[in-house]
């Protein structure tokens, strides 16, 4: 029986084959490695995956989906934890040991910002990220200062990881085909990261951010004085988003120094 795609869950199946294997390609899963995709949908990268690794781990919200998957593998070949991705805890997936956490989906474009930061907290148990998302936010991601979709999720995201989009994949790979282009993000927690705390700067970007089209001083006006700012190496009459992860990191220390 054909599975019908839910609206509220953002179901868009993936099913064009010469995609997928280039996900596969891009993914190398290598027997051995901790891997666990998240929303497996009707399983299509799970099976390629699968024909590599010996096990994987799935986190899938759609009730009909896990019966499905759990008529289509064996126990001992999947390990599906039935829930909202949102609160699963990554934490709790076995990893030989040396090793770190490789993950993998087609996230729900309704709710990826908030997978993305979720996920995020588990930076320092994983190896790498891949997933396809809305080619949109894949370009705020990976921005950079003074492009005009720099903003709060790139330099929050840059802060933890080093990320390239790899290809962009058109709406008829899909069934249902989205009304947007999807593209394929690699995210690898960053070994160089800038230390700070992490609310802190929350809490600095999302307030500069907050009034785009006014100069930096305007927006951080109540948090920090022109003299912090220049301080931290930034012209008080710039933009938000000409101000770079280091010099964001810079105002963040100045709120809460690093001891």
């Amino acid at each position: 029986m054909k599975h019908i795609a839910r609206k509220r869950f953002g179901q868009n199946f993936l099913t064009d084959k010469f995609v997928l294997d280039a996900i596969i390609e891009a993914i190398n899963p290598e027997p051995g490695q901790a891997m666990v995709e998240i929303g497996p949908g009707l399983a299509a990268m799970t099976a390629l995956i699968l024909k590599r690794l010996p096990h994987m781990h799935v986190v899938e919200l759609d009730r009909d989906l896990v019966v499905r998957l759990e008529k289509a593998f064996p126990r001992e070949k999947l390990t599906i934890h039935s829930g909202d991705a949102l609160k699963f805890d990554f934490g709790q997936i076995p990893v030989p040991e040396g090793q770190k956490l490789r993950v993998v989906g087609n996230l729900p474009y309704n709710i990826s910002s908030p997978l993305l930061f979720h996920l995020a907290e588990f930076a320092h148990l994983i190896e790498d990220q891949h997933f396809m998302l809305q080619k949109e936010v894949v370009e705020r991601m990976v921005a950079e200062p003074g492009s005009k979709v720099y903003g709060r999720l790139s330099v929050m995201l840059q802060w933890r990881y080093d990320m390239s989009l790899l290809f962009i994949v058109p709406p008829t790979a899909f069934d249902p085909p989205p009304k947007v282009d999807s593209a394929i993000v690699r995210m690898i927690p960053t070994r160089r990261k800038l230390a700070c705390d992490g609310a802190t700067l929350e809490a600095v970007v999302t307030k500069a951010f907050s009034q785009r089209r006014k100069v930096i001083r305007n927006c951080v006006a109540g948090m920090f004085t022109e003299a912090q700012l220049v301080e931290a190496g930034i012209d008080p009459s710039t933009r938000p988003e000409t101000v770079s992860l280091e010099q964001y990191v810079a105002l963040a220390n100045l709120l809460k120094p690093q001891s």
